[in-house]
């Protein structure tokens, strides 16, 4: 275990993402480097990260096994001892793991943090590599870009979007981009000023998209991977429906459509994808919900199928994963089904790489639950497996023979 020092001040802020990383030797199995196992999804192995706030039981990250053919999930070990790693991100490589560090100082600033792991072939076993500082107070969200050279990160407290430098060895650089964000939205309690939930880049790289709850935006950024710099668009963002509250994103695996979880609105925006411009343009927005529920709710994660034909969303207080089917013509969602997560508060969910099995990992009943999805229709279907994690709000899966 390693124990990261610079931190105080904890305190919980947005977003969650997980990694599980062993312990444990894993007889047997050879982790895979840079490209996903080839060969029967009935015998993929998974080694699967979860991300946690700590305190109330958690350390910091865990690591189990999943068993795609009998979706059979291992205990729990901890894999990283690091104070709130809420997001999680594998290198393209799968030699490092990097975690947004969900809090509210660091090394004597108002800034949070975000820690590098070298991952162990054959158990995922992390190593501690260094830290760096994110720039602005509670992140909560990052990505790895396409080459792997750069870590992008999401700082919800500060309102701010940064990149960080990978070097050849795993271990993170100073900012070579940071950006500020200014203004509010129509929600004085949650809007009162910017807050970045999370970024994402594009298949080929160009553009970067940051959702920002507080600004009722998706921010659109060109991405140099020659230097890591972030500069706007033009146009440089485009507005969802005043107090919707965008959260996280996703692209469409064929490039055309894009997708974001409006939090505070518990709806879904789908956007028309020019991956020339790095333009998007509303096409629908739709609701995450079942038609009568009167009950508080706020949505957290968005995933779209290995296959393109599915678009996956969590609620938390209807505590559930809404299903969609997606037309491949126009991008479009039709709700099919809301399938209980079988706990409290799914802030985060990951889809294997197979698109066999959904993790959902409910935060305030400390559980993560398998379930099984319909190749043919996308629904969900309990295998009756999962597993306590104290405060899960990550997941993210490598795959092993």
């Amino acid at each position: 275990m390693t124990r990261p020092i610079g931190f105080s001040d904890l305190r919980h802020c947005c977003v969650l993402v997980g990694g599980i990383c062993s312990l444990l030797p894993l007889l047997g199995i050879l982790l895979v480097s840079g490209q996903t196992v080839k060969g029967s999804p009935a015998n993929a192995q998974l080694l699967v990260y979860v991300g946690t706030y700590t305190g109330k039981g958690s350390d910091g990250i865990y690591l189990l096994r999943l068993d795609t053919a009998s979706s059979g999930l291992t205990s729990p070990v901890l894999a990283a001892e690091t104070p709130n790693p809420t997001f999680l991100a594998l290198h393209p490589n799968h030699r490092y793991l990097y975690a947004a560090n969900e809090i509210g100082r660091f090394d004597g600033k108002k800034s949070g943090a975000v820690s590098g792991f070298a991952v162990e072939p054959g158990t995922g076993k992390l190593t501690f590599l260094n830290q760096e500082a994110s720039g602005g107070d509670g992140p909560c969200h990052l990505v790895v870009d396409r080459t792997g050279k750069y870590v992008l990160l999401a700082n919800y407290g500060g309102g701010s979007v940064a990149v960080l430098p990978i070097q050849g060895d795993g271990r993170l650089g100073t900012a070579t981009s940071f950006v500020q964000h200014t203004g509010s939205g129509s929600n004085p309690q949650r809007q009162e000023g910017p807050h970045a939930h999370s970024i994402n880049v594009d298949a080929a790289n160009r553009f970067a998209v940051a959702a920002d709850l507080g600004l009722d935006k998706l921010l659109v950024y060109r991405f140099n991977s020659t230097n890591g710099t972030l500069t706007p668009n033009d146009p440089p963002f485009v507005t969802v429906k005043p107090g919707s509250g965008p959260r996280h994103f996703a692209f469409h695996p064929q490039g055309r459509f894009a997708y974001a979880i409006n939090e505070m609105g518990s709806t879904v925006t789908v956007f028309a994808y020019d991956g020339t411009q790095g333009t998007l343009k509303e096409v629908q927005t739709i609701s995450t919900l079942p038609k009568g529920f009167k009950g508080e709710n706020d949505t957290a994660e968005v995933q779209v199928h290995p296959s393109g034909k599915f678009l996956y969303g969590s609620n938390r207080g209807h505590d559930s994963i809404a299903v969609f089917s997606i037309d491949k013509a126009n991008g479009k969602l039709s709700l099919i089904q809301n399938e209980s997560t079988q706990g409290k508060t799914p802030r985060n969910f990951g889809i294997d790489p197979s698109g066999r099995i959904l993790l959902a990992a409910n935060q305030d009943s400390g559980n993560v639950v398998a379930f099984r999805i319909d190749p043919r229709t996308g629904r969900l279907s309990p295998t009756g497996q999962s597993v306590k994690v104290n405060s899960p709000v990550c997941v993210k899966f490598l795959t092993v023979e």
